[in-house]
């Protein structure tokens, strides 16, 4: 299916690129009055690709900065305190999983690091707590409420730091690139309660426990 959505995507491109642009003034002394988007698409394209090598290579010196402070917050610790407060509320979140197996620990980490804006250290642990939960599959590929809930919270982790958006933020030349703190707090949030009802409501629906029993 991804294909097909990415041939279409390229088709349609094509295809707008071909178009005529009517928003330029016509030239009646031309055969063809109005100039193909076949230009601006281009000039699109390598003023695209030339802002995407500039804002990368201006990501590198902030990111390495936010990337070693995190580090030192997980060396010291930090992490494994996060986690220790979020063992009663991870327990409520997935009673299919008993507190002591591995996967409840792994997801622990995993949601502690994606807090702090350590994705790099969130995905192995994330992976990782996947691979333990299938362990407690009793209908291998078919998702357990436990996966379901913790992809959600996975995807609409709580941020505490967002140190990528801070780093963009900051090599696109804002002025105070952490002000966004506050916003991405409480929307992330949001989402996070507002995902966790939905999967946890979804998981009561009689379709889904006759596919989960059957």
């Amino acid at each position: 299916m991804l294909n097909y959505i990415w041939l279409a995507l390229i088709v349609i491109g094509i295809a707008v690129a071909a178009g005529k642009d009517f928003t330029q003034p016509a030239d009646p002394s031309s055969s063809n009055p109005y100039p193909t988007l076949t230009k601006v698409t281009n000039d699109g394209v390598v003023g695209s690709a030339k802002t995407a090598v500039t804002l990368a290579i201006g990501l590198i010196g902030i990111m390495a900065l936010w990337l070693g402070i995190m580090k030192i917050a997980e060396q010291a610790g930090l992490i494994a305190k996060l986690a220790a407060l979020l063992k009663p509320v991870t327990s409520r979140l997935f009673p299919d999983v008993p507190a002591d197996h591995p996967a409840m620990g792994a997801m622990i980490m995993n949601i502690s690091a994606n807090m702090l804006g350590l994705a790099n250290a969130a995905t192995p642990l994330g992976l990782k707590a996947m691979e333990e939960l299938n362990k407690l599959n009793k209908k291998l590929g078919t998702a357990t409420d436990a996966m379901c809930t913790f992809l959600v919270i996975n995807t609409s982790n709580v941020q505490l730091i967002p140190a990528p958006v801070i780093a963009i933020r900051a090599a696109a030349g804002a002025s105070n690139p952490t002000e966004i703190l506050g916003a991405v707090i409480v929307a992330t949030t949001i989402s996070t309660i507002i995902g966790v009802i939905a999967v946890k409501l979804m998981a009561r629906l009689p379709k889904y426990k006759r596919e989960l029993e059957s």
